[in-house]
């Protein structure tokens, strides 16, 4: 069982659930990324670097681009998410849409590749 899978296997289905779903259209977006941990939170890794972290909180999920504009890039289709500087939090009854999680995933993707 890899970091990610073990740290999802903590959770409780519903948080389970909706970041095993980050984690699929991450992997949509960049399928050689890793399973890993970086900043020590479980995360997935691409080219050796953290392309998406995961944490869950007790009254939220966040998922950590490790990138401030990264978020930048997708803030204003971010109405009604609580963000930060490299931050989204959300809950599984308030999922991210898949749209802007693909691109918050293909923005980070891209610093990577260069």
């Amino acid at each position: 069982m890899t970091e990610v899978e073990e740290y999802f296997a903590g959770l409780d289905a519903a948080s389970r659930d909706a970041f095993q779903h980050v984690r699929t259209v991450a992997l949509r977006i960049a399928p050689e990324a890793e399973d890993g941990r970086s900043y020590g939170m479980a995360a997935l890794r691409l080219d050796g670097k953290p392309l998406i972290g995961f944490r869950a909180a007790k009254e939220h999920l966040s998922v950590f681009p490790f990138s401030p504009e990264a978020v930048d890039a997708v803030r204003d289709r971010l109405t009604g998410f609580d963000l930060s500087k490299g931050t989204v939090r959300f809950t599984p009854a308030h999922p991210l849409p898949d749209d802007v999680l693909a691109d918050l995933i293909r923005y980070r993707a891209d610093e990577i590749r260069g």
